[in-house]
């Protein structure tokens, strides 16, 4: 209980100094232009791109959320490594270490929530060209139209549109495939556009038929995909609490031998080195269990 008090004394004292240093100015404003500094001069150019995008969409984080966040992290990590030592130095260095931890979960989430939407990207690409090629014939005729369609966003939208100029820039449609196959790696891409480079080089007596099955094909993985989404979910809430709970188990070791005794053993350094390796370990076990669930997102 004392740790506790002397923690929020600490938040406070921090919190009113920064306020009267940056005195008129909104406080989440002020840590939100801080971090966006920081991110700005060490964020990799890739993520930026895809951050840019998660605003876009309007699920990025507002200042309050990222301070709400950073607040649990640093009451969870302080509670639990003070009751795992029993030492506020032990336990403001994991505070500090825990808040360290929340910008990847931020790149994490962004690139989970990116890659959902580049999947539903090339969905609705896919889908609306084959629709356009059964009517066209045409495959440049089936992206235009589906380009002007205003039905895709960018990045896809762009690259839509460099596949037109490339078509017309060379006349064939081969270098246009090549482009959206590098840059997009689905194999429903792939084989939709090995169909159509098929039909354009060959013709088809019936290529209706081909069409419909790359349709069922399209619809069959998006339905995966969907379904796969909602067990991560499902999953995600289960690790989280299992995580949680796997750390609170030194309080059933403390009920088991007595707080005092507990606290005597800690004067031995290869007890408290058996505990951090203990909070090591589970840390990394949760984000790892993190990583799977916002990573590899439509991917097939």
């Amino acid at each position: 209980m004392t740790f506790l008090i002397i923690f929020l004394v600490v938040v406070i004292a921090v919190y009113v100094y920064v306020y009267r240093k940056n005195s008129g100015e909104n406080i989440y404003k002020y840590i939100s232009k801080q971090v966006g500094s920081a991110y700005e001069k060490f964020a990799p150019y890739s993520f930026k791109v895809v951050r840019e995008k998660v605003k876009e969409l309007g699920q990025e984080y507002t200042p309050k959320q990222y301070a709400l966040q950073v607040g649990i992290f640093a009451v969870a990590s302080a509670v639990i490594s003070y009751l795992y030592f029993y030492n506020i130095v032990i336990s403001i260095i994991y505070v500090f270490a825990a808040i360290m931890v929340i910008p990847y979960l931020t790149y994490l989430r962004c690139k989970r929530i990116y890659s959902e939407f580049i999947f539903e990207q090339i969905q609705v690409y896919t889908t609306n060209t084959i629709m356009e090629f059964a009517t066209t014939q045409s495959f440049v005729k089936a992206i235009e139209g589906v380009y002007e369609s205003g039905v895709l966003e960018d990045p896809i939208k762009s690259d839509v549109k460099a596949m037109i100029d490339l078509a017309y820039q060379n006349g064939t449609i081969d270098q246009s495939l090549e482009y959206m196959n590098s840059k997009y790696d689905y194999y429903i891409v792939k084989n939709m556009h090995q169909l159509f480079l098929q039909i354009t080089n060959e013709g088809s007596k019936d290529s209706g038929e081909a069409l419909e099955n790359m349709s069922l094909d399209i619809d069959m993985l998006v339905e995966n995909v969907y379904r796969d989404r909602m067990d991560r979910a499902s999953f995600h809430k289960k690790f989280i609490q299992f995580g949680i709970i796997l750390y609170l188990m030194v309080m059933l070791v403390q009920f088991l031998l007595g707080i005092e005794s507990y606290i005597k053993m800690l004067d031995s350094i290869l007890t408290q080195l058996l505990l951090h390796g203990i909070v090591v370990i589970n840390t990394y076990f949760l984000l790892s269990g993190e990583k799977y669930y916002n990573e590899d997102v439509g991917a097939e």
